[in-house]
């Protein structure tokens, strides 16, 4: 017989960051912790999440044009939308939460934030079966020298979070949005005031994408590649078949398919 599995026996401690922060302190927080989005606490209760996404879309928007991002407070860019449980319920409770939310918030009985759950939390005890290319999505491609506040756009529009970078038939490498939040972070910290418009309007794809393209085969199966996301840490990777970029695997697409 199989063992019950809780949300307590496979959730995290929870990465939290205060209402009063700035973007800058939660970037570095999701970066070294590698963890995407945080958990906004204000006095101890969770009163949202914070995610790169927004982060670069607060540092890239015109509004913030003049204002250094040790300036900005987490409080202006806090998602208020999210979703919890509790550490007594079993998994089959997160996996439709972790279809639509990156991360479950575990609270206690007085609401306290005491773990959290992520994509990566669940595939270490549950896993699509098959081949890649039966979860795969698709990926879009950009080019190398398409400019960073295009793509930033792009990614808001397209609800996207990844692309391939690829001159023609040759294949350069990924960026994906916290390329984009880092970027935009360093360039408002380490550029003059005066020239930070110009110079993050020519900042160009090539300039933070990573390299070189990690990508897998369509008939590769699923829990070997799970293994190895887990073990490199990698939130996606492209599907590539004879050069051809025929979707993406990410960390949502797996949970999509349990």
């Amino acid at each position: 017989m199989n063992q019950t599995l809780f949300i307590k026996d496979i959730m995290s401690r929870p990465v939290t960051i205060a209402k009063s922060a700035v973007i800058t302190e939660a970037l570095d927080r999701m970066l070294d912790q590698e963890i995407d989005p945080l958990v906004v606490t204000n006095n101890g209760t969770v009163v949202g999440t914070v995610s790169r996404r927004s982060i670069a879309e607060a540092i890239g928007s015109k509004r913030s044009a003049n204002v250094s991002p040790n300036q900005i407070h987490v409080a202006n860019v806090v998602e208020e939308e999210f979703t919890s449980a509790y550490g007594d319920e079993t998994l089959d409770v997160v996996v439709p939460l972790l279809q639509t939310y990156k991360l479950v918030v575990v609270l206690d009985g007085d609401h306290r934030p005491i773990g959290q759950v992520t994509r990566g939390d669940l595939l270490k005890v549950m896993r699509p079966a098959g081949s890649v290319d039966q979860v795969m999505e698709k990926v879009a491609v950009v080019s190398p020298d398409e400019r960073v506040v295009h793509l930033r756009r792009r990614m808001l529009d397209d609800g996207a979070n990844r692309y391939v970078v690829a001159n023609g038939a040759e294949l350069l490498g990924m960026v994906t949005e916290t390329d984009v939040a880092r970027s935009m972070a360093a360039f408002r910290e380490d550029v003059a005031d005066r020239f930070q418009d110009h110079r993050i309007r020519n900042l160009i794809v090539s300039d933070i994408m990573s390299t070189p393209l990690i990508s897998v085969p369509p008939e590769m199966q699923v829990a070997d590649l799970v293994e190895t996301m887990l073990q490199r840490k990698i939130s996606g990777v492209p599907v590539v078949d004879n050069g051809h970029v025929l979707g993406a695997v990410s960390r949502q697409s797996l949970v999509q398919a349990l």
